[in-house]
């Protein structure tokens, strides 16, 4: 074989190669660290709406957004431009949740219809509690980090479907296990990969699932077959 066909048969074989890996959905990845379990469920808080909220089931980004939310709206627009914009589509069972005391509703509205503008917020929930309930699901999370006065924090957090804290394990956290959402870099370069990892991780997992199940399928259907 010449050289030039060498080249030529390279070149028509490497994607092939590249292909089948990937199509055989056999991924080295490392799954997002689990910081604490038994976060507590949301049940207490209603949204605009009236209806209930669930992190069970649920890839959520919550937040404690406080009850002067002037503090706060550059945080819901820095993770609306970093986080949901870019991940919201990705995943039917991922979103962003804001809990906030009752009495804030007038606030909240004006900055949906902020967000609004700019893009589809199908996503995003603003739930709303007392500050008992605020402070149950705050102190579920087990952190060495208060909420102040307003009963807010700029701090976010990854809570994944079983009710627990998901985050990088990385020095810079310093055992806050949270993303400050006044800091555009930290949203940009650590929040939305954890955030991904975590969606890779459930999607990897629903598609060996879909596998096995095919084949128990097969078994069970081809089992009968012999029976008969």
């Amino acid at each position: 074989m010449t050289k030039k066909n060498l080249i030529l048969a390279l070149l028509f074989i490497c994607p092939i190669v590249i292909y089948l890996f990937f199509a055989t959905g056999v991924y080295n990845f490392s799954a997002l660290p689990v910081v604490s379990a038994n976060v507590a469920e949301v049940s207490e808080f209603k949204n605009l709406q009236g209806a209930p909220v669930q992190l069970h089931g649920k890839i959520t980004v919550l937040g404690f957004l406080g009850n002067d939310l002037e503090d706060r709206k550059i945080n819901v627009y820095n993770l609306n431009e970093e986080i949901y914009k870019g991940i919201h589509s990705s995943d039917q069972d991922f979103q962003m949740l804001m809990l906030l005391p009752v009495g804030t509703e007038s606030q909240v509205k004006e900055i949906i219809q902020e967000l609004s503008r700019y893009a589809e917020i199908d996503k995003w929930e603003f739930a709303f509690g007392t500050p008992d309930a605020i402070n149950k699901v705050f102190n579920s999370l087990q952190l060495q980090l208060p909420l102040d006065a307003n009963l807010g924090s700029n701090y976010v957090f990854i809570i994944d479907k079983e009710l627990r804290l998901r985050c990088s394990d990385d020095k810079e956290f310093m055992g806050l296990y949270g993303y400050d959402a006044t800091a555009v870099s930290i949203l940009h370069k650590k929040m939305d990969n954890d955030v991904t990892v975590l969606l890779f991780e459930y999607n990897a997992a629903l598609k060996s699932n879909y596998k096995i199940n095919r084949r128990d399928s097969y078994l069970k259907k081809n089992q009968v077959h012999d029976e008969e």
